[in-house]
């Protein structure tokens, strides 16, 4: 039987799961942001009906036959009833049209392979074809290494599309969620006009102790937050996920 009732795992109350699902997985509590499908992050950001799915159907093949990679793929198909880790499309928000797409942290923890890369960089290039703005979700642990060397192309294939985008006159607002870390956030995540960010998440390149064994240095706490970000400049605001859409609403009617 499903469970009525969950416990907060920042606060310790119980929320009522019915309430949780109406505030997108924010706890009413103490606000803290669990983890958000890319379907949710549609539903809560686009203007209900306008979104327009793009890049339907891409399935990740086994390009190096890694052992078990086909399975997972196929797991995480059938738990999340997604291609892959990213939903893209073209939508509205507050009426305006906009080029979007949402990853997904269930689905391989949000790993970019060849398909991700594609995606993204045809919801970047539908933006730029169709002068339109661009917002980009993102939630990632990095790159799949599944995919070997192909994964890492992904990088670069993302950076090549928004360089192109970016000879236009329309913004790139990046919304970035947690966990956002590796390939993602060293390619179109953080190279945005404008950067927002949930409030407490995670965001870097790799974890706290992969940089203290490198680096042999004690790092201070929650440097790798969002709001650590914002206060050393690489995070432009800190947005209640239910105040996203109407942020967004204004933010691209003083920039679109």
């Amino acid at each position: 039987m499903e469970s009525v009732f969950t416990k907060c795992e920042e606060c310790g109350q119980p929320i009522y799961e019915k309430d949780l699902r109406a505030r997108f997985n924010v706890c009413p509590n103490c606000e803290h942001h669990y983890p958000l499908s890319a379907p949710e992050r549609v539903r809560l950001l686009l203007d209900a009906g306008t979104f327009e799915e793009v890049g339907a159907g891409m399935e990740a093949g086994d390009p190096l036959g890694f052992e078990g990679y086909a399975e997972r793929l196929e797991k995480a198909r059938k738990k999340t009833g997604l291609d892959d880790a990213v939903v893209s499309g073209v939508g509205r928000i507050g009426g305006r049209p906009v080029a979007f797409a949402a990853m997904d942290f269930r689905f391989i923890g949000g790993s970019m392979g060849s398909v991700v890369g594609e995606k993204v960089a045809l919801t970047i290039e539908t933006a730029r074809e169709g002068d339109l703005p661009l917002v980009i979700v993102p939630a990632s642990g990095g790159a799949r290494m599944f995919e070997g060397v192909y994964s890492l192309m992904q990088m670069a294939k993302t950076s090549v599309a928004l360089a192109r985008f970016e000879n236009g006159s329309q913004p790139f607002v990046s919304v970035l969620t947690d966990p956002t870390f590796g390939g993602v956030t060293a390619s179109f995540a953080t190279a945005a006009d404008v950067i927002l960010a949930e409030p407490g998440a995670r965001i870097g390149f790799a974890g706290r102790r992969v940089i203290e064994d490198t680096t042999k240095e004690r790092l201070p706490e929650g440097f790798q937050t969002a709001e650590f970000q914002r206060e050393h400049g690489m995070v432009d605001r800190i947005v209640h996920r239910l105040a996203l859409k109407g942020d967004l609403e204004r933010l691209l009617g003083f920039v679109a």
